[in-house]
């Protein structure tokens, strides 16, 4: 894929950004509902310059966020060694343009965001069934460190160092 931008999201994109979320609710593996995320999910977001869109040819194809949740961050799988660790959450790709490789340059972009702000590791919850998601991961060589049931699901916990 070519052609492409990263750029942090601007509140002027927040009706596609949230347009783009609810596309992917009620797809295969997806804990996203009516209310989540919602547009207080990427106003936290923006607050902390942590919402990234992928854009060609000026639409917004992907989004990712750097995320902050305690819950998440007390799971006991994480490995001190690696602190501070950042988190990827969000990670949605419009459903006509899955298949071409921009989840996976959304999470190289993230993994390199997170790096520039100072993380040595990576940690990211994985539903335990989204095969295509485990496959993605694994190119990148995370490892699984744990399992947990949060937000409904099933995960598998899976680090990196950055």
């Amino acid at each position: 894929m070519e052609g492409y931008e990263i750029v942090m999201a601007s509140e002027e994109e927040r009706s596609e950004i949230l347009a783009l979320y609810k596309k992917q609710v009620g797809r295969e593996f997806c804990a996203w509902d009516e209310d989540y995320p919602s547009n207080e999910t990427i106003d936290f977001d923006l607050s902390r310059n942590a919402l990234f869109v992928l854009k060609e040819d000026g639409k917004i194809k992907g989004a990712v966020s750097l995320d902050e949740d305690e819950d998440v961050e007390r799971l006991p799988y994480w490995n001190p060694n690696l602190a501070p660790e950042g988190e990827l959450a969000r990670l949605a790709v419009l459903p006509e343009e899955q298949g071409k490789g921009i989840g996976r340059i959304l999470l190289r972009f993230g993994m390199e965001e997170l790096k520039r702000r100072g993380c040595r590791g990576i940690h990211i919850l994985v539903n335990r069934h989204n095969e295509k998601a485990i496959r993605c991961y694994a190119v990148f060589g995370f490892r699984t460190v744990g399992e947990c049931h949060m937000f409904e699901q099933d995960f598998w916990c899976y680090e990196k160092e950055l």
